[in-house]
């Protein structure tokens, strides 16, 4: 309470006022023009100079950015569990699918029908994958600690996986990479939650900094890169083991004869538990629901234990 007439109510704000200008302040301060204005001066500040930041040897100054900017965000927003959805930017959704199937042969162009079938042939992932995140969405506001949805924040099975979170009401998060093509955010992503990369490195380190589960879909070499590095951070005990969901068994193993690993001891028998084929969304969050408990009710704090 101020006290206008002692100036009691000063002095205590004296008490936690700052004793420096804060670096915002610094860098909105406005002077009158001098000749250290010009692109050649070194004039400016360190913190504000772009060009000084995207010096070689500033790359470790940029990695610390990238690694502390989305972590500090999240923190913020109260990010503490997420799910990754990985997958190929290249699978539509099946009414996509069905108008490029109409679309060629309208046009009787047997090279794009027999590509338009073939996007029809994966929609499927996209859908399961859209519903998958509408699931985990909304079971997860039952918990302790709510899930949030991350993916790689581009189109495909990437904008399926935020489209079905925010078609429940939910936030999720895009982790995007700077990239010649396909580098455009997805329209889905909570835009707090809308990041952008340069290194892939760093990129994939806050895919599993908070995941409690990875779940791949069908995709191509970034999927796969993602896919096994998880498994041989698990494999290797560099982190913690969590389920490793496959989508289409018929498609993981027409892809990678895993058997053959075994077989010539590439990796042992037991490297096969790393991880496990599914088929549906429905499926998929079973085997979440079991392996966490999502389900058992904690009586005492009258919420669900998720046990993460």
């Amino acid at each position: 309470m101020n006290h206008p007439k002692n100036g009691r109510g000063d002095k205590r704000s004296e008490l936690t006022a700052r004793n420096f200008p804060s670096a915002q302040q610094e860098a909105e301060t406005r002077t009158p023009p001098t000749r250290y204005d010009g692109p050649e001066s070194a004039y400016r500040l360190a913190f504000t100079d772009t060009e000084f930041l995207l010096r070689e040897e500033l790359r470790p100054v940029r990695m610390q950015l990238e690694l502390l900017k989305p972590e500090m965000i999240q923190k913020e927003q109260d990010i503490q569990t997420t799910i990754v959805i990985f997958g190929s930017a290249r699978i539509v959704p099946s009414d996509v699918a069905d108008r490029l199937v109409a679309d060629a042969r309208s046009a009787g162009n047997e090279t794009a029908l027999r590509m338009a079938e073939t996007h029809r042939s994966m929609a499927r992932y996209y859908d399961e994958a859209r519903r998958f995140a509408s699931i985990v969405t909304e079971k997860s506001r039952e918990l302790a600690t709510p899930i949030y949805v991350v993916t790689g924040g581009g189109p495909g099975i990437m904008e399926a996986g935020n489209r079905g979170a925010h078609e429940v009401g939910g936030k999720s998060i895009g982790l995007n990479i700077v990239l010649p093509h396909e580098q455009a955010p997805n329209p889905y992503i909570t835009p707090e939650l809308c990041f952008q990369f340069h290194y892939f490195g760093l990129r994939k380190m806050h895919f599993l900094m908070r995941s409690i589960a990875l779940v791949c879909f069908p995709g191509g070499f970034g999927t796969l890169d993602e896919m096994f590095e998880a498994l041989t951070l698990i494999q290797t005990g560099k982190c913690r083991r969590r389920p490793v969901l496959l989508f289409g068994r018929d498609f993981w193993t027409r892809l990678v004869n895993f058997d053959l690993l075994v077989e010539t001891g590439m990796i042992s028998p037991m490297d096969l538990e790393l991880f496990r084929f599914v088929e549906s969304a429905d499926e998929a969050w079973a085997v979440l629901e079991a392996h966490y408990g999502f389900s058992l009710r904690d009586d005492a704090k009258g919420d669900f234990a998720s046990n993460v």
